[in-house]
């Protein structure tokens, strides 16, 4: 991933939220400020993504990342991406088609048990 330097004013309570990571995490403040602002950066993409706001390529694409990894993310966060199991079995019964009744009396092309078969050609059996 290509990095950009820019200058930004931090409050002073961030850079302690830093430092505490950086010594949980043994790296340094720099690198604990990218973590902060990564994790931050996955909550609001998962929270988009999930309103529907941005597609999963286009999530995937702003993090970095495979679109795979980004529906492990949402899993692990708890964030639902589309409709649930539930959802899509309610739906499913919903749309299900009327079990089939067969219809009154047989059609005309069907021969009745036991009596020989209509030859395609028109013509009688010898």
């Amino acid at each position: 991933m290509k990095t950009t330097p820019y200058p930004v004013r931090l409050p002073q309570r961030l850079l302690e939220l830093a430092d505490l990571r950086a010594a949980e995490e043994q790296v340094d403040r720099s690198t604990a400020l990218r973590q902060l602002l990564h994790a931050g950066a996955l909550a609001y993409v998962l929270d988009l993504l999930a309103r529907g706001r941005i597609s999963l390529s286009k999530a995937a694409e702003l993090l970095d990342t495979s679109p795979l990894a980004i529906v492990e993310k949402a899993r692990e966060h708890g964030v639902e991406l589309g409709a649930s199991l539930d959802a899509y079995r309610a739906a499913e019964a919903r749309e299900r088609p009327a079990p089939y009744r067969a219809a009154r009396g047989r059609p005309r092309s069907q021969t009745r048990p036991g009596s020989p078969r209509r030859q395609g050609s028109g013509r009688e059996r010898r």
